[in-house]
């Protein structure tokens, strides 16, 4: 009998020769932003994986109870640009401290989350965030959830692009524009040549 909590997987298309990860800073909006600009970076797509409702809108999503995360799935050219740096830009522009939320976004669609999408991906994950635990740079352990890819479904067409669509709304300018800029002060040397 079948369980109507386990969705089929839904497939995440990749173009032969790019890779894909899905990962969860919080608001898709701020981590859109950050990685659009990451050269390597091939395409960025905000949406919702890891719940239990088939094809969820925003709005149910919001209320905390679909199971779902607010991804961005990210196609990547591993010639230009590892997983292991793309992981540690994630870490190192969000909190993956924080359980359920992302400063005043609170709720388990804000959590920390890496769905990877073979085991390779995945161990390598579990040992970058071991290695960060250990390492000390931050004062409590990294709540970041590292688990096999099962859905995705793409936001709502609103939601993409937003920051360069909408940079002067107060959130963008508060929320997401100081992550951009942490990643440019960290991470100079990986941004899109102009």
């Amino acid at each position: 009998m079948n369980n109507p909590l386990m969705l089929p997987k839904t497939e995440l298309i990749c173009p032969e020769g790019l890779e894909v990860v899905l990962l969860g800073g919080g608001c898709f909006w701020c981590t859109e932003a950050v990685f659009l600009r990451l050269e390597g970076v091939e395409k960025v797509i905000p949406g919702y994986a890891g719940g239990i409702v088939e094809k969820p809108s925003y709005e149910a999503i919001c209320t905390g109870t679909t199971g779902h995360a607010e991804v961005i799935q990210v196609l990547f050219d591993p010639k230009q640009i590892s997983l292991e740096t793309l992981l540690a830009v994630f870490w190192a522009t969000h909190d993956p401290t924080t359980l359920n939320r992302q400063g005043a976004d609170v709720g388990p669609q804000y959590r920390s989350a890496v769905f990877y999408r073979n085991e390779a991906q995945g161990e390598l994950a579990r040992s970058l965030k071991d290695k960060l635990n250990q390492s000390g740079i931050y004062n409590s352990a990294i709540v970041t959830e590292i688990t096999p890819f099962s859905n995705f479904y793409p936001a709502e067409v609103y939601h993409h692009n937003y920051y360069a669509l909408h940079g002067q709304q107060p959130y963008c300018q508060f929320v997401v524009r100081p992550k951009v800029e942490k990643l440019q002060k960290l991470f100079g040397e990986l941004l899109l040549k102009d």
